[in-house]
């Protein structure tokens, strides 16, 4: 049976009482998580499981799916600026500017992530050093067609996204695999370890912005 890769990580229950303790110290809305799908396909199992963190998230955890996209245009210098900025990369930049962490839910195509989610990066790297992206924490998830879970595309998108500015928590590590297998009858929300490790995946990244705060 495809398995998903595990790396250890803190108990729950001390991870969320470092999530209330922001709530009450910090922000009164709590910890905001965005999350960025690299699957533009309507019956998206990743986009299942980006709505499984977002159903399932932690008391005191507030996760918003970062929508649009496949509208933001390639990333250019030449339409980067104040005045011109392309209005689908804006609302990108602000969203995740907005939030105090960022999760990448992606599949993997031809041994890497896809160009959307690489795209949203480069665009959340600028200005440069100042970027939306900068000193967040960082964690990425994911369902693939192969064997390791898509752990080549994974492994690139911490490093594109850490050289981008963000914090990568190594820590966090759910690649599930065999996805056409695992999934032909069931869902990923019908998948009861897959569950559990997207909102164990949530709550520790939660924690890392309590770690910081």
């Amino acid at each position: 049976m495809p398995s998903i890769e595990r790396r250890p990580l803190q108990k729950l229950s001390d991870i969320l009482e470092g999530i209330i303790m922001v709530t009450k110290n910090g922000t009164s809305n709590g910890v905001k998580v965005a999350v960025l799908v690299g699957s533009l396909r309507a019956d998206s199992l990743n986009r299942e499981l980006a709505e499984i963190a977002v159903a399932n998230a932690p008391q005191g955890v507030d996760v918003s799916i970062v929508d649009g996209l496949g509208h933001v245009p390639f990333y250019s210098e030449d339409v980067d600026s104040p005045s011109g900025l392309p209005a689908p990369a804006g609302e990108l930049r602000a969203a995740v500017e907005a939030a105090d962490a960022l999760l990448l839910v992606t599949p993997e195509y031809n041994g890497t992530l896809p160009a959307v989610l690489k795209n949203a990066i480069d665009w959340l790297s600028r200005p440069f050093g100042e970027g939306a992206i900068k000193d967040k924490p960082v964690a990425v998830v994911g369902i693939a067609a192969g064997q390791y879970g898509g752990t080549w595309a994974h492994d690139d998108a911490r490093r594109s996204v850490g050289v981008a500015g963000g914090r990568v928590v190594e820590k966090i590590a759910v690649s599930i695999g065999g996805a056409y297998q695992r999934f032909a009858e069931n869902r990923p929300a019908d998948d009861a370890e897959a569950v559990t490790q997207v909102r164990e995946a949530v709550a520790s990244l939660a924690g890392s912005v309590a770690l910081v705060a």
